[in-house]
């Protein structure tokens, strides 16, 4: 393993080593996440107070923070305990207070003594009549005016460091700076008018005005594009050395793919031809294939899917296709049925249920090679299972399987090309970031047929007439989908709502028709209460948000969606796409509680106005923010800490084509920039891809 650059030692020094930073301030900075000088410098200030010398604290606007040089006038001690210790002072043209609290009179004879001149910086407001200073922050002689700054950046804090502390200690780090060589494409930089990096961080933590301190400005923008290049180049590494694994070319000839298509009622979208033209050139390669196929709600992924298994049959080969639960397992087999016997490939499904004999039968078929396509659950990862020449693995919902995972089903097939679905529409920013190892492909085309859904608001206190609604709905043998409200604390609580909305529901409507899906229920008696809503014995499905990711019910139209307003917009854009599967018109009922906040309104509205769900996404993170959207459980995704992934989404895609052809141009990183890009991935903590270079 190649050791971190000797450059880059100052700023990875123990943190007691800055003037100014103690063992204590150094325990309570770690509550910051800053162990190092590195950490200080990329923790920016976030505002800043104009401390510039004015005249006086006449005619500016209160309260406002001044800096004036005062004449001290007499002393005021408090009369009782802890009250006011008042100072009479004067600057050039008016006289006001300073006032502290709990003062000490020893000590501030000390620092204010009468007839002195003092410089004081401070927040001045009117208090009954009086302008009064409370608690200046500085309080020093002329001659030392330099020290206050004339524009004072602030930090973030936690308990236990003040902003003088933070002032100081980042004065110290910045100190530290080395020259480094530069990493950044010299046309990209010039073209930006970016300056060097140890410029750059200077100018960000001594801002003349607010507008050096906006996420816009020149040295905000290159500092940000340094963290999210050093996320590229990291991905891109990782992206290098799975292609080093030698992959197969499998080349299909399209005459199973040609059944299939003459057996559709409908010609394929244009989202749809691409997408499986993307995938047969990887899969035509010699390198492995390690691609994401986005699709909205009903975009019509499992088609495009099942397309790409035929190219690995149509070889010589086999493909198999992953769901994270046994239910959706289940449901591809039912979806891909169909389309098998229009090509006449022969399809199976391996779950934990298969046990015994019936489980040897199907890996033998598997290992002989009789088993074309297979459709399974993890159990596919299990040691006995052989494949007599896997081509393709697809993997259904990315979040559900690791990285670990993708790699265990790739040495399955010691060279299977593969491919990821996910129906969560990710903004393209967002997308790199989470996906930037991987050649992304989007469906974002409907299919001919799909019946839009309607989408209302209705408050909480229309429940009486919701449920009727339900009622006449189930009359015409339809069934409806319930889903009870997330209740953060805990997941008891999660319960008893959904029990007491599953009583009620079933007071109203009687026995046997409302079944209840929830967290805590044991997987076999979640399976089947599934099972009997799918059959259609129960005609309502209340449910925490379990109602599983492509659960497929043609005769389910109606979705209730209680306390909304406490749901991701992706998310209930997800629950939506649950009914609206069928030949009958659907409709999705919003249930918010009264009164709702103005984001809550327009969240909601953005429903209500459209199904695309690439603009959803792109609405939520507009209005939610990065952290919130992908939720903390979502580890793929960095954390950065000065790139602002909302409104820098653009300069991501810049960083992933950057580092693409950086690495193309010097796979090894050893010419001159690709040293300096050395020197940032050290810099940035990205320690695995460093592992990267130094294993390849």
């Amino acid at each position: 393993m190649m050791s971190r650059p000797e450059v880059l030692f100052p700023l990875f020094a123990e943190l007691e080593t800055l003037s100014g930073v103690g063992p204590k301030t150094a325990q309570h900075m770690a509550q910051l996440g800053i162990v190092a000088p590195r950490d200080l410098l990329f923790t920016l200030p976030h505002t800043g107070i104009d401390r510039a010398l004015q005249e006086t604290v006449d005619g500016v606007g209160l309260p406002t923070t001044v800096t004036v040089i005062v004449k001290v006038g007499a002393h005021h001690p408090s009369r009782n305990r802890g009250g006011a210790y008042r100072i009479h002072v004067e600057d050039a043209q008016t006289s006001f207070q300073i006032v502290f609290f709990h003062g000490r009179s020893d000590y501030l004879q000390r620092v204010l003594p009468q007839g002195s001149t003092r410089v004081v910086s401070g927040k001045v407001e009117m208090f009954d009549g009086t302008v009064q200073m409370v608690h200046p922050e500085y309080i020093i002689p002329e001659e030392e005016i330099s020290d206050i700054p004339a524009f004072e950046p602030v930090y973030p804090l936690t308990a236990g460091v003040t902003q003088k502390t933070m002032f100081k200690a980042t004065r110290a780090a910045l100190k530290r700076l080395p020259a480094l060589d530069e990493w950044i494409d010299s046309g990209q930089k010039t073209k930006e008018e970016w300056p060097d990096f140890a410029v750059a961080m200077q100018t960000a933590h001594t801002p003349k005005s607010l507008e050096d301190l906006s996420a816009t400005s020149a040295a905000r923008t290159r500092l940000a594009y340094d963290e999210l290049m050093a996320h590229q180049l990291t991905l891109a590494l990782a992206r290098a050395s799975e292609r080093r694994f030698p992959g197969r070319a499998s080349v299909g000839d399209g005459r199973l793919q040609a059944r299939v298509r003459a057996a559709l009622p409908y010609a394929l979208t244009g989202a749809q031809e691409r997408s499986i033209s993307e995938v047969a050139q990887d899969m035509a390669q010699d390198v492995r294939m390690n691609r994401l196929l986005q699709g909205d709600v009903g975009s019509g992924k499992t088609l495009v899917a099942f397309m790409s298994l035929l190219i690995a049959v149509e070889a010589g080969g086999q493909g198999v296709m992953m769901a994270p639960t046994e239910i959706l397992a289940r449901q591809h087999l039912e979806g891909l049925q169909p389309l098998a016997e229009s090509a006449g490939v022969v399809l199976e499904i391996l779950t934990g249920r298969d046990k015994g004999a019936e489980r040897r039968a199907k890996l033998e078929a598997l290992q002989r090679g009789d088993i074309q396509i297979l459709v399974g659950t993890h159990a596919v990862f299990q040691a006995d299972v052989h494949f007599a020449d896997l081509r393709l693995a697809i993997i259904d919902e990315q979040h559900r399987f690791g990285v670990r995972q993708r790699l265990e089903l790739g040495k399955k097939g010691s060279a299977a090309d593969v491919l990821v679905m996910t129906a969560t529409p990710i903004p393209r920013s967002l997308a790199l970031a989470q996906y930037g190892d991987m050649d992304v492909s989007v469906l974002d085309e409907k299919p001919p047929g799909r019946k839009p859904i309607k989408t209302a608001l209705v408050s909480t206190g229309r429940m009486d007439e919701v449920i009727e609604r339900l009622r006449a709905v189930m009359a015409e043998g339809r069934q409806c989908y319930w889903v009870c409200p997330l209740v953060e604390e805990s997941e008891a609580v999660d319960l008893t709502a959904a029990e007491e909305r599953f009583k009620r529901l079933r007071a109203a409507l009687g026995e046997g028709v409302v079944g209840l899906v929830h967290g805590q229920m044991p997987p076999a008696e979640k399976d089947a209460a599934m099972a009997r809503f799918q059959s259609g014995k129960t005609g309502v499905l209340v449910a925490t948000t379990v109602i599983e990711v492509g659960v497929n019910v043609p005769n389910a139209t109606i979705m209730v969606i209680e306390r909304a307003e406490t749901f991701g917009l992706a998310q209930l854009h997800q629950l939506r796409g649950r009914v609206g599967r069928g030949s009958a018109a659907s409709t999705c009922l919003l249930m918010y509680q009264a009164p709702l906040s103005e984001t809550g309104q327009r969240r909601l509205e953005v429903l209500r106005e459209t199904e695309d769900g690439f603009r959803i996404a792109e609405t939520d993170l507009q209005m939610r923010g990065f952290g919130d959207l992908i939720g903390t459980a979502q580890s793929g995704v960095p954390r950065f800490r000065i790139a602002d992934m909302e409104r820098q989404g653009a300069l991501m895609a810049v960083a992933q084509s950057d580092a693409r052809k950086l690495l193309a141009e010097d796979p090894a990183l050893d010419r001159p920039r690709g040293r300096a890009a050395r020197v940032l991935l050290w810099l940035m903590r990205q320690d695995e891809a460093i592992r990267l270079i130094s294993v390849g």
